[in-house]
């Protein structure tokens, strides 16, 4: 069974900056592209990052552009999320996703098949 498990969330001032990781088992994600989501209590669930199968290209939200940095260490089953200049609105739940990589989008949530658990984001005024 394919596992994604987030950790590194918690509660930081705003300003400040997290680093989530997430860590996969139960397939070897080696052509998968990696995402981060995240969903705020009463929203839909929003795309933040991605990185394809290689680790070559990445792609942001505007939100997110500038201030994350999505990486990953494929032999590891390891992709990260580097959150710097978090601002309070960034408070969500954090989820990992994974999908094949066959190209075209990146940022919609209906094409990932393997989620985590999510890890809680806080960011206070």
């Amino acid at each position: 069974q394919v596992q994604l498990v987030e950790s590194g969330g918690g509660l930081v001032q705003a300003g400040g900056s997290l680093r989530l990781s997430c860590a996969g088992s139960g397939r070897s994600f080696m052509r998968d592209a990696m995402g981060w989501f995240r969903q705020a209590p009463g929203k839909e669930r929003e795309f933040v990052a991605a990185i394809n199968w290689s680790g070559g290209d990445t792609y942001y939200s505007a939100s997110a552009e500038g201030r994350f940095t999505i990486s990953r260490d494929t032999a590891k089953k390891m992709v990260f999320l580097q959150m710097n200049s978090l601002k309070p609105e960034d408070t969500a739940v954090y989820y990992c996703a994974a999908k094949y990589d066959s190209g075209g989008y990146y940022s919609s949530t209906h094409q990932y098949e393997f989620w985590g658990q999510g890890t809680q984001v806080t960011v206070s005024a």
